[in-house]
């Protein structure tokens, strides 16, 4: 069952894929990557929390890591001149 907490982060998310989108430099639409990548992390510990299923840590464990790999990739192909566009 989703409660509140989720709903709340679930809408959050939504606000962060709005300004991954038209977040007007591509250093936003970098943060917005991965403050959303972070929000899902957090839903992934609250279902694993509620659900007493601990598939659901492992899952945030592999896609927090490859989040931060991937924002560490971005960030210094944007640092040295690359663009999204």
């Amino acid at each position: 069952m989703i409660g509140p907490v989720e709903i709340a982060i679930l809408v959050s998310i939504g606000a962060v894929l709005i300004r991954l989108g038209l977040g007007p430099t591509a250093w936003d639409r970098l943060l917005a990557y991965n403050s959303a990548a972070n929000r899902i992390v957090g839903v992934l510990a609250i279902a694993a929390v509620t659900s007493q299923e601990s598939v659901f840590l492992d899952i945030a464990i592999v896609y927090l890591s490859l989040s931060f790999l991937g924002v560490v990739v971005l960030a210094r192909f944007l640092e040295r001149g690359g663009s999204f566009r």
